[in-house]
């Protein structure tokens, strides 16, 4: 299926490395996901979001603007189409306001179940969903309910209740559609429902069959000397409860981050203030 690559920081960090040149980079992995890429990163609280139906390998402007993000948070994403049809309308991520969205998954016979899902989003989203992915769809289905606990247009929404409100979606979804299949090997046409959102300022993921890695400190962090920001935290396991940087990735980036896999059904994220919460969507 897809891969995805979700990064947040208490520094504006380039994640060229991470993106391109990287021995397992998002590049390298579209040749085997090769349905088109985005990139979204935020400057002063807003998302830029760049995509193209392209395959990120053959595609200039993937170099490019990888190589120009400097950012606190970015979220990329290289697609191998399992519904819908290979568009930038179905390329992920997708975007609302501040949030931002992306998927490793499926929804199994989602034609059946499609009306269904549609009739938990609320109105005033359903006129933005402008693809025919089901990825899309479980954005604005995430997102009815998280409007329900917080304004969806602010970047004040806390991790837990960010986290809770996924929780709460996801049961909701299962009973409609069914459980996720607990197994990476399944057929594509499984339900499969790991994803990254973010306002740009609180991130979350949750594993939903789809293998997911995070890293929250370094085996040797090679700025060790020269970074303002260096804490203990950069090198260990945290003990006060905050991180100064978290990544997400599909598959372990080589290099000098420790790479722990999510659990299945796990939620992780941070808020604001860079503190680490690790939750359970079961």
């Amino acid at each position: 299926m897809c891969r995805l690559f979700g990064f947040r920081s208490i520094i504006q960090s380039q994640v060229h490395h991470s993106l391109v040149s990287a021995e397992n980079a998002l590049e390298v992995q579209s040749n085997r996901h090769p349905d088109g890429w985005g990139v979204c990163y935020y400057i002063a609280g807003s998302p830029h979001l760049i995509k193209s139906e392209k395959t990120a390998v053959n595609d200039s402007i993937f170099k490019t603007v990888s190589g120009v993000v400097s950012s606190e948070t970015v979220i990329a994403h290289i697609r191998n189409a399992t519904l819908g049809k290979v568009s930038l309308l179905n390329t992920h991520p997708f975007q609302y306001g501040p949030w931002v969205f992306a998927h490793n998954g499926n929804i199994k016979n989602f034609d059946k179940f499609k009306d269904q899902l549609l009739d938990e989003i609320k109105p005033r989203f359903k006129r933005f969903i402008l693809g025919s992915t089901d990825s899309e769809l479980l954005f604005y289905f995430l997102l009815s309910d998280l409007d329900d606990v917080t304004d969806t247009t602010k970047l004040d929404c806390s991790i837990e209740v960010l986290q809770a409100s996924i929780k709460k979606s996801i049961k909701k979804l299962t009973s409609i559609v069914g459980d996720y299949c607990p197994h990476d090997e399944g057929k594509n046409t499984e339900t499969y429902l790991t994803f990254l959102l973010t306002n740009g300022s609180t991130m979350v993921a949750h594993q939903g069959g789809k293998k997911l890695y995070y890293s929250t400190f370094k085996v040797k962090c090679v700025e060790r000397d020269t970074c303002p920001h260096f804490s203990v935290e950069c090198e260990a396991p945290t003990v006060t409860g905050k991180v100064n940087h978290l990544i997400f990735s599909s598959e372990p980036l080589h290099g000098e981050n420790t790479w722990i896999p999510l659990e299945l059904g796990q939620l992780i994220g941070v808020d604001s203030e860079m503190k680490l919460s690790i939750s359970s969507s079961n």
